[in-house]
This record gives C-alpha cells, sequence and structure tokens, in this order.
C-alpha cells in the first residue's frame, strides 16, 4: 500500500546547485506528476525527471504532485530535497 502525503511541503533553496522542491497530494490514481523548471533542462530535463519519479517511488508514494525549481543541482541533492519534501507531508 502506497504512502499518502497529508498536505503540501516544501524543501530545499533557489540557489546555484540546488533545487526548490514543493510536493503536493495529488488525486488518487493521478500518478506521480512533476512540473520542472530547470536551468539545465534541456540537456539534462529527461534525466532529472526520472531521478524525481525513482525517488518518490522508491520512498512509497504514488499519488504525487511535484513542482521544481532547479538550478543545477546533482543527483543526491535532487533526491535529498524529494525526500525531505516527502517526509514534511507526511505530518
Amino acid at each position: 500500500m502506497a504512502k499518502v502525503l497529508a498536505k503540501s511541503a516544501t524543501a530545499g533553496f533557489e540557489e546555484k546547485n540546488d533545487a526548490l522542491v514543493t510536493v503536493t497530494p495529488g488525486q488518487t490514481g493521478s500518478g506521480i506528476v512533476v512540473n520542472l523548471k530547470s536551468s539545465v533542462q534541456r540537456q539534462y530535463g529527461k534525466h532529472i525527471v526520472e531521478v524525481i519519479k525513482k525517488t518518490v517511488t522508491t520512498a512509497g508514494f504514488a499519488d504525487v504532485v511535484l513542482d521544481v525549481i532547479d538550478k543545477g543541482a546533482w543527483d543526491y541533492t535532487m533526491e535529498a530535497r524529494v525526500e525531505g519534501a516527502l517526509e514534511r507531508g507526511m505530518k
């Protein structure tokens, strides 16, 4: 059974080499929706979305909307920001 997000939450900063991630509960059955704005979207947009979706799935969530403003964050930073926002949204 998938975990359920209780409220919207945010993690990260809108600074160089970081990302601001906002998670919002999605409608049942909507899946993982990623709205990405990135300074490197043309080069790495598909990869960033894959990292985000994998992180959400691994954390055990199914219906989540993520608004992400990326400023060139590395994968491990993106994963930490997504996990942090999800944890904050559960409380």
